[in-house]
């Protein structure tokens, strides 16, 4: 498992350890991110209008398409870093 690798699952233990909740945004941005990182490039059918949860989350993480693995990773990895610095 590579360094950054071993960081990501690191963050994801982490996340779950925060004392308050992040604001919806950071939730959407920290589940595109690690789908990006996950799964690549969003796929499937885009949730119809009245699925806003599952729409807003598809959305997220449709915007990162392009973006390595790697990248996700690490950007998820700063993210959950300022939560807990925060």
């Amino acid at each position: 498992m590579s360094d950054l690798q071993t960081l990501f699952t690191q963050a994801q233990a982490d996340v779950k350890t925060l004392s308050e909740r992040p604001d919806n945004q950071t939730l959407l941005q920290l589940y595109a991110l690690f789908k990006q990182a996950s799964e690549g490039d969003a796929h499937g059918e885009r949730p119809g209008m009245m699925d806003f949860i599952n729409r807003a989350k598809f959305d997220a993480w449709e915007k990162l398409k392009g973006k390595s693995a790697d990248e996700a990773m690490q950007e998820y990895v700063d993210v959950v870093n300022k939560l807990l610095a925060d």
